[in-house]
């Protein structure tokens, strides 16, 4: 979508705001219904494939097929794969370490998207790049101390490294290297990858079928799907351009506090002072994080979230 088709909602800045806080908020609640499908038994390929594939099912007339908008589409549809096989880490985070700890991990992205953007959109590394990854080396040390965490949760947490590494490759193809697609063929081609991605592991899971196989597996995936995915990325989608990256990124920081009351909430996890603090410098660093620019050739955008 477009900022014109943003302004015709009346969508202001305030409002847009609110809107990627609350879409963020939504992507925090991803760990109720993956550890629901867990207790049925479905794997981490599988859980993700139902989160993304339920949402290609509505973007696929949204694929680009001109010659010169394939380019473009292939690049983040790889991206998309990456990212798609990388989440089952971070998936497998979620079921056996604390959600805090695995939500820390996970917001470190902007760091990576900077190296990104350094390498592939010769976007200079600003005292602010540093000053950022600083502080997200310093959350992920706070609550990644082996004394507190059991092997099986620490190993599980460095398996998770991945996933924000390949979602700010993401960010960096979405908004400097696919100028030619517009907002709902980005989203479309990206899970388009992840799915393709996931597919032959989920069918390796599920011994050859993906399909849920109790009403109650059913419940939760159109419920992932819908409200972590479908409908808070489309609203992400259209908001997030009418504030630039800045204010997006730091709006979008409500997923990790989202997931710590998660944690608490749902699952009786402990938050103390530590997390606490682990999550405020997380943010701190969301917040000084350099915007990602593109060479002026090409078109901006703003990432959707996962």
């Amino acid at each position: 979508m477009s900022n014109t088709t943003s302004s015709k909602i009346g969508l202001g800045p305030t409002g847009a705001t609110l809107v990627i806080a609350a879409s963020a908020a939504c992507f925090g609640l991803v760990p109720i219904f993956v550890r629901g499908l867990q207790d049925t038994g479905a794997g981490p390929a599988t859980i993700a494939f139902y989160r993304y594939g339920f949402s290609v099912l509505f973007l696929i007339p949204f694929l680009p097929f001109e010659k010169r908008k394939r380019g473009g589409a292939l690049l983040l549809m790889g991206a998309g794969l990456v990212l798609g096989l990388s989440l089952i880490g971070h998936l497998e985070a979620i079921r056996v370490a604390p959600v805090a700890a695995a939500g820390v991990v996970y917001m470190s992205y902007p760091v990576f998207a900077a190296l990104f953007a350094w390498v592939l959109l010769r976007q200079a590394l600003t005292w602010r790049s540093f000053a950022s990854a600083g502080l997200v080396v310093l959350a992920a040390g706070l609550l990644l101390d082996p004394s507190l965490l059991s092997p099986e949760a620490l190993k599980a947490l460095v398996w998770a490294i991945p996933a924000p590494i390949a979602f700010g490759f993401l960010i960096v193809v979405l908004s400097g290297l696919v100028g030619e697609l517009n907002s709902l063929e980005r989203t479309a081609c990206g899970l388009f990858g992840s799915v393709a991605g996931l597919l032959p592991l989920a069918l390796h899971e599920g011994h050859g079928s993906v399909l849920p196989s109790t009403a109650g597996q059913w419940g939760l995936v159109v419920a992932m799907g819908l409200g972590t995915a479908l409908i808070p990325q489309i609203l992400y989608t259209v908001a997030c351009q009418k504030v630039g990256p800045v204010r997006a990124a730091a709006a979008g920081s409500f997923e990790l506090p989202a997931m710590f009351l998660v944690g608490w909430l749902v699952f009786g996890e402990a938050i103390g002072v530590r997390e606490m603090f682990s999550a405020a410098l997380v943010l701190s660093a969301i917040l000084i994080a350099p915007s990602i620019g593109a060479a002026a050739r090409i078109n901006r955008t703003v990432t959707p979230s996962p």
